[in-house]
């Protein structure tokens, strides 16, 4: 009986001797594995990406007590490593500060670490063959350099100097329509000619990074412009359409292709000055990618979860924007809608703009001091949520009746 104990014993034994000795070679082979595939893609967007992410949750994971730090040096990594996590939760909601220092540890990162530098940032994006480079890597760099000299007011600028807010017609349309094509785009690339710096060029392939980890995708920096608002998603031919109509007919999937359809998840829009005008040289790319931006712009506050059952969400974001999302099966494909409110800037003036719009303003002004009920109505996008009244709109509210605040 001993015997056939003991046997049982060394068998156990030398069965966990050749699981060990298979999980140490499983490794060697594993960072011989890593130190082979260091080659000229490491420097790809997809790449720095997976080493951003991988970096950042190390970071925020670490057990700060195992490391042996002294007191003063343990608090410090404590603070820091709380902001990362805060920060990293608020830069979803869409606040610019969290947005900033996110960006500024990930430039550390590629910089300091991942050893980006002048002669391998061009293979995350082609900055030195205009020819390569897509019409987003474009209009990124456009931005970027007129951000530099305008803040938030950049995209507002770059339309107004280069006339974008004006009917159209394009290929395949039987009107005109408020757009804004890869062509533009090009154009105005062709027409600035910017010359980059090395810091220009790693500060556009953060930005970059930083859509793809935490940020809005495509759309990311147009959201913080000074604009009235952005959708996504509400307009093109759905996935759930183009999966159907594969089974069913495949020529007309390829007539579909070749007529360059779009599909939902290429549908970007602005709300410029009450125009709705159509990105089409921006994309989300995949439905998968509008579905994860779906899914984190409304979260500020914690409003409830989007679900099947629950198919929409109306929140705010941490500036004070208006987001309604919606989701199948409430809606043919993931879509968001995001107001803007410049209160700051809505003034008569600037609302009104028609031949005889001095008479009409000074009217509107009597009929709010005489205390008129007023009613506002007029078609999407025709600013009917701007604070029109001005100041005489805030003394009233703060100086009449409640039933008359009310009605206003």
């Amino acid at each position: 009986m001993n015997f056939i104990n003991l046997l049982m014993i060394l068998i156990v034994l030398a069965g966990a001797g050749i699981l060990i000795a298979r999980n140490l070679k499983k490794k060697q082979d594993e960072k011989v594995e890593e130190e082979i595939q260091v080659d000229d893609k490491t420097y790809t967007l997809e790449k720095m990406t997976a080493f951003v992410k991988k970096r950042l949750d190390e970071i925020t994971k670490i057990n700060l007590y195992d490391i042996g730090l002294s007191e003063e040096e343990l608090k410090r990594r404590k603070n820091k490593k709380y902001e990362l996590k805060k920060a990293l939760k608020g830069c979803t909601y869409g606040d610019v500060n969290d947005k900033k220092y996110v960006k500024q540890l990930i430039y550390d990162l590629l910089l300091k670490e991942y050893e980006v530098s002048e002669i391998n940032i061009s293979t995350a994006i082609p900055f030195d063959v205009p020819s390569l480079l897509t019409g987003q890597d474009k209009f990124d760099i456009i931005l970027y350099m007129y951000k530099q000299e305008f803040g938030y007011e950049a995209l507002t600028e770059i339309i107004k100097k280069y006339n974008l807010a004006q009917l159209k017609y394009v290929a395949g349309e039987a009107k005109p329509t408020y757009v804004i094509t890869e062509e533009e785009i090009s154009s105005i690339f062709e027409k600035e000619a910017f010359v980059l710096t090395f810091e220009d060029k790693l500060n556009i392939v953060v930005q970059r990074i930083y859509q793809r980890y935490k940020g809005y995708s495509s759309v990311d920096e147009i959201r913080d412009m000074n604009i009235d608002g952005i959708s996504g998603g509400v307009s093109g031919l759905p996935e759930s359409f183009l999966s159907q109509v594969a089974q069913i007919d495949g020529d007309y999937l390829a007539q579909i292709v070749d007529h360059k359809v779009p599909r939902a998840c290429d549908s970007i829009w602005i709300m410029f000055q009450g125009k709705s005008i159509r990105l089409a040289f921006l994309s989300f790319g995949t439905e998968a990618e509008l579905k994860r931006v779906c899914q984190n712009i409304y979260k500020y506050n914690n409003p409830g979860q989007l679900s099947d059952t629950n198919g929409y969400k109306i929140n705010e974001m941490k500036d004070g924007s208006r987001v309604v999302v919606v989701r199948p099966s409430m809606s043919e494909t993931w879509a968001f809608f995001v107001r803007k409110f410049d209160v700051k800037r809505a003034t008569l003036e600037q609302i009104v703009q028609f031949p005889g719009k001095e008479e009409a303003i000074d009217l509107l002004k009597y009929l709010v001091k005489g205390a008129r009920i007023i009613s506002l109505t007029g078609e999407q996008g025709c600013r009917k949520n701007h604070n029109a009244y001005g100041n005489d709109r805030k003394y009233l509210r703060n100086n009449e009746p409640s039933y008359y605040r009310n009605s206003i």
